[in-house]
């Protein structure tokens, strides 16, 4: 029996790509919003192009990454340069209360979808744009995906070792933008709730990237120090970094913060003769001597499984972490399986697929997961005639049109 969603009837609408604006619509989605995603085969979500693939073989409806990224959403293909689909567009705006985009600035509006046309047709509804750099600026039309960006935004400069080349973050910003603009979506909705206006939410992913850089933005701002790569070492902790231990690729992570955090550690690996030697009895002394310390730290470790010494430590105080790799955290980790935090999905294409649940669990109205990442036009009839009452007779006729492209 399916509970109450706390978004249960919120409507959503969802011209996005790639993994910002899909990943903000499943947010809603999970927690009971009705999602429609309007895509088309000239130019479908990027995402449907990339690997890994179903049993390696390319495919518009065959991508791991799409399918993780998008459960739970209707889609709707339709060529939104056809000059019938403005019609179905209407409608479309005229159902939602929440319209999603993540095109560059401009892109939108060339559409004839800019926030002062969706106000024209629908006052109260709420547009969020979730452009690279916001849609205000000298940057605002840069292109780019969520890698360029967090190098732009300044994690690339500081990530990796200091003798070496920038190392890349990934897509940083496609990860944390999603999570500001559900806040910024439910802020505007209790707004609306209150006063019975909507609004428009300009998001800028540059701007909640570097919100994440505070430290390194203080350490410039008032001491003019410029942080660089530093590998795994932190300013204010030794040993601190990952360490190899016994068996093939195996690591275990450790931060020793304090001096007893310090005496700690000694204790649980037997207080060999190097740990008495007064150089790193305190952190200074231990960070001025790192190097030879994680060498010694490392010598231990190899000698013991990762497990081993991530439970010791931890006993005794000190942080640590085993290394997992991704099939460890999937199949074999207890605490993800107690809450029940993995969920799968049936896909007619790409078979069953595990995708991630949700960072929190609202005790009323728990989280959902129910349907597969759609195909790609999978729901097109579905949202015409029955979400949007569009008669039969009308919607195949826009379909031998071309409209539904």
């Amino acid at each position: 029996m399916l509970q109450k969603q706390a978004l249960g009837e919120l409507k959503v609408l969802g011209f996005v790509t790639a993994a910002a604006g899909p990943m903000l619509l499943r947010r809603l989605a999970m927690h009971g919003a009705t999602v429609v995603r309007v895509e088309s085969s000239k130019r479908p979500d990027i995402t449907r192009t990339m690997t890994p693939f179903k049993d390696d073989k390319p495919g518009l409806n065959r991508s791991y990454r799409f399918a993780v990224n998008n459960p739970d959403q209707y889609d709707l293909c339709m060529d939104l340069k056809h000059p019938q689909a403005k019609e179905v567009t209407r409608r479309l705006i005229g159902w939602a209360d929440v319209l999603v985009d993540n095109y560059r600035p401009g892109v939108m509006e060339r559409l004839g979808l800019g926030y002062e046309e969706v106000r024209a047709i629908k006052p109260e509804v709420i547009m969020i744009s979730m452009s690279q750099q916001g849609q205000t600026g000298p940057y605002r039309t840069t292109a780019g995906y969520g890698p360029d960006l967090a190098g732009n935004a300044g994690f690339v400069a500081l990530t990796g070792w200091p003798d070496r080349a920038p190392v890349s973050v990934g897509a940083y910003p496609d990860y944390v933008s999603p999570r500001f603009g559900t806040v910024a979506v439910l802020a505007a909705l209790d707004y609306r709730r209150r006063t019975g206006m909507g609004q428009y939410i300009d998001l800028s992913q540059y701007e909640t990237s570097i919100h994440f850089l505070t430290p390194a933005i203080l350490d410039c701002t008032v001491n003019n120090r410029i942080e660089n790569r530093n590998g795994n070492k932190c300013d204010y902790a030794a040993p601190h970094g990952v360490y190899r231990c016994k068996g093939d690729d195996r690591w275990c992570a450790m931060a020793v913060f304090t001096d007893s955090e310090w005496k700690a550690f000694c204790e649980v690996i037997d207080a060999p003769e190097w740990t008495l030697d007064t150089k790193f009895s305190t952190l200074a002394g231990r960070k001025e001597n790192e190097d030879e310390l994680n060498r010694l730290v490392e010598e231990w470790t190899a000698e013991h499984v990762a497990d081993e010494v991530m439970i010791n430590l931890q006993k005794a105080g000190v942080e640590a972490g085993a290394v997992r790799t991704v099939g460890e955290v999937i199949e074999s980790c207890p605490q993800t399986a107690y809450r029940n935090y993995w969920r799968t999905t049936v896909h007619p294409e790409v078979g069953a697929t595990t995708v991630d649940g949700c960072t929190y669990i609202l005790s009323k109205t728990p989280y959902q997961v129910l349907r597969p990442a759609p195909c790609l036009g999978e729901h097109t009839e579905y949202v015409c005639t029955q979400l949007l009452g569009i008669p039969d007779e009308e919607f195949v006729e826009l379909e031998r049109d071309g409209v539904f492209r």
